[in-house]
């Protein structure tokens, strides 16, 4: 019965022996080496999405991908933003307000076909059908009908208006998974501008910390006794937050030269890759829009300068404002009266 019992014990302690075995590295120095994870096709990931393409639920066809996200992401950075803000602006500058359009709803207008790729204004018919007026409806909440001729405005449960047929006019970014619903130009930059806010919000996070985790205090001074190693750790922790960037004041009698050692984690890395990230998200942005850095009143950093000004604004006309304005002119196509006209981009005078 004796043994018995040994053996029962001896077991019961081995058990825990053998699995704190497998947590502790083995002895001898051996080193090891490991990964993050598998690299992570892009293609396969996002592919499904062009299978889905636009849903139809009964009633009206859902658009290809959230317009309320979509909406939220224009503002996630300041370029993006501010480009698609630049593009309203010159098109309103270069616009001729009409007695059927005012000035007010072709910008609400030009701006819903930049942000999300569809534009939309609704022709107001007096008791004889004729046009009293072109208003917009806001691209975020229209949705277009099964018969692709009538168009609903969403706003959510139960919160839906049918317009009457042949009365909305829809301008639509060109796409190549679908013909229902346009998607904006700037989409492939949607990842570099999320990217962008992303440092953005890290590197606030970075300040408020205080201490930014930026070092490891390394003591090894056999002359501190725990009350002064005590001490030393409360005046670090007041130091974190508001009122931070102090200076501490330590004596350490009879200490080393090296007792006590700060061993920087973060800090310079993350300064510098922030600089880096900025700005290689904010050229993806520029090139997404089609906008040349200089007319965005972004600040060069080389001594040579961005170039005139004056040539960059005439060539972006010629290239990106023109064919937008054009096409935004088949809204007079639809109407059968010239509503939309423009009016020369005169140039900057030397004087």
């Amino acid at each position: 019965m004796s043994n018995s019992g040994s053996d029962t014990t001896q077991s019961s302690t081995s058990a825990p022996a053998a699995a704190e075995a497998e947590l502790l590295p083995a002895t001898g120095g051996k080193m090891e080496a490991f990964t993050f994870g598998d690299p992570t096709p892009v293609l396969d990931e996002r592919g499904i999405l062009d299978y889905l393409e636009c849903w139809l639920n009964g009633r009206w066809y859902e658009p290809p991908m959230s317009l309320d996200g979509l909406a939220k992401s224009s503002r996630a950075s300041v370029f993006l933003q501010s480009g698609l803000n630049f593009k309203r602006n010159m098109l309103a500058r270069t616009f001729i307000p009409h007695k059927l359009l005012s000035r007010q709803t072709f910008e609400q207008f030009a701006l819903d076909f930049l942000w999300c790729g569809n534009g939309y204004l609704e022709k107001r018919e007096n008791m004889l059908r004729g046009t009293l007026g072109l208003q917009p409806a806001l691209g975020k909440y229209m949705r277009r009908g099964e018969d692709l001729e009538t168009y609903y405005q969403v706003r959510g449960w139960r919160d839906e208006h049918e317009f009457k047929r042949g009365t909305v006019y829809h301008q639509r970014e060109a796409d190549i998974n679908q013909e229902i619903y346009g998607l904006p130009e700037w989409l492939p930059a949607l990842q570099s501008a999320l990217l962008n806010e992303s440092a953005t919000l890290f590197r606030r996070k970075y300040y408020n910390n205080g201490s930014h985790a930026g070092f490891i205090m390394y003591m090894t001074d056999t002359a501190q006794n725990e009350t002064d190693v005590g001490a030393l750790r409360a005046a670090l922790k007041s130091a974190k937050g508001p009122g931070n960037f102090r200076n501490l004041f330590m004596y350490a009698p009879g200490g080393k030269k090296d007792g006590i050692q700060l061993i920087p984690v973060s800090e310079v890395a993350a300064k510098d890759e922030f600089g880096s990230i900025k700005n290689i998200s904010r050229d993806d942005m520029l090139a997404a829009l089609r906008i040349p850095p200089q007319l965005m009143g972004i600040v060069p950093q080389n001594a040579g300068g961005f170039g005139s000004i004056k040539e960059a604004a005439q060539i972006w006309a010629m290239n990106e404002l023109e064919p937008i304005q054009a096409r935004l002119q088949q809204v007079n196509e639809w109407l059968g009266e010239e509503v939309i006209r423009w009016r020369p981009l005169e140039p900057v005078s030397d004087k």
